[in-house]
């Protein structure tokens, strides 16, 4: 069992990945000649490839112990490659708050799935309320933003779904990264070889699609961007943050992603807001208070799980 100092700890991780993350779309609208599959492959490809190269010493050390556990391996990296390339494309056809809200929104719900089929979790009343609030700002804020600008995109249903299959891989590598430490692996190594083979499953999309990066110094600057700070330096947070708590609990934090997202679309991109759509970053902001609240300030008892592997 972990202290409360380190869930707090693993807590802060996650807030802090959360926020650079809540940059990507913004940033990527400064280089709007990188199609979506360049950016996905720049940012998480070479995001990956450091964080494989950083992890490198503990990934050799470990190699027999990852080995072991070869299929948690792979089913995280193919979810890492596929990953970005439908994160931006989502973004591409629905809209930066949009493509943002259904990526990460849909995250906790699938994420919870996924160990509750895999790992026999229950999900305690907190986590339960606390994703309710969750989900339901995630549906205002999707609401006000198409209801804003973007029922007529002809493209939004084809962006909503690719948003569908981001919140999947993404609770999917994490429950993958996860399993792997669970199963002795250090977390940087788990995240490092994770990330490090989904960045080179990446390559040959970074290859076809990547020319343009090198085109204007705005396209150079957005790639490099995104490839050190909110994929790098972001995914080193997260990692330090999902060693400390379930993936379900991260991946439910993570909902203050889609509010930095809204926040800067509002303030550099010139999106507008509309009163619904705060009313969602309002019950996001109380999502996690409920979840990272310890249980003794909360007026009811959270339930039992049927395993606690944390």
């Amino acid at each position: 069992m972990l202290s409360s100092g380190q869930r707090l700890g693993g807590t802060a991780g996650v807030l802090v990945a959360a926020i650079l993350w809540g940059t990507t779309g913004t940033a990527a609208t400064y280089a709007p000649d990188l199609s979506p599959l360049a950016v996905g492959a720049v940012a998480m490809g070479i995001g990956g490839l450091l964080q494989g190269l950083i992890a490198a010493a503990t990934i050799i050390r470990q190699r027999r112990l990852i080995s072991r556990h070869w299929h948690f391996l792979l089913t995280g990296a193919v979810a890492v490659a596929v990953y970005p390339l439908a994160f931006y494309a989502s973004m591409r056809y629905a809209g930066v708050t949009v493509g943002t809200v259904i990526s990460i929104g849909s995250a906790p719900l699938l994420s919870a799935l996924i160990e509750y089929r895999l790992d026999g979790l229950r999900l305690t009343r907190q986590w339960m309320c606390g994703a309710a609030a969750g989900i339901a700002g995630m549906v205002l804020l999707c609401l006000a933003e198409s209801g804003g600008h973007g029922s007529g995109n002809d493209h939004a249903i084809a962006g909503m779904l690719l948003g569908l299959l981001a919140g999947f891989t993404y609770s999917l590598y994490s429950w993958s990264a996860r399993r792997l430490m669970q199963g002795g692996v250090a977390p940087r190594a788990a995240m490092g070889a994770t990330f490090g083979a989904g960045g080179i499953l990446l390559m040959p999309v970074l290859l076809l699609t990547g020319a343009p990066l090198l085109a204007a110094w705005n396209n150079a600057a957005v790639g490099i961007y995104m490839a050190l700070v909110p994929m790098f330096v972001g995914y080193l947070c997260y990692g330090y943050g999902l060693a400390r708590i379930p993936a379900s609990t991260a991946t439910t934090i993570t909902l203050l992603e889609p509010v930095v997202a809204a926040l800067l679309a509002v303030l550099l991109v010139g999106e507008r807001l509309p009163p619904s759509g705060w009313v969602g970053v309002g019950l996001i902001v109380a999502c996690l208070a409920v979840i990272t609240l310890p249980p003794g300030l909360l007026p009811f008892r959270p339930g039992r799980r049927r395993s606690d592997t944390v």
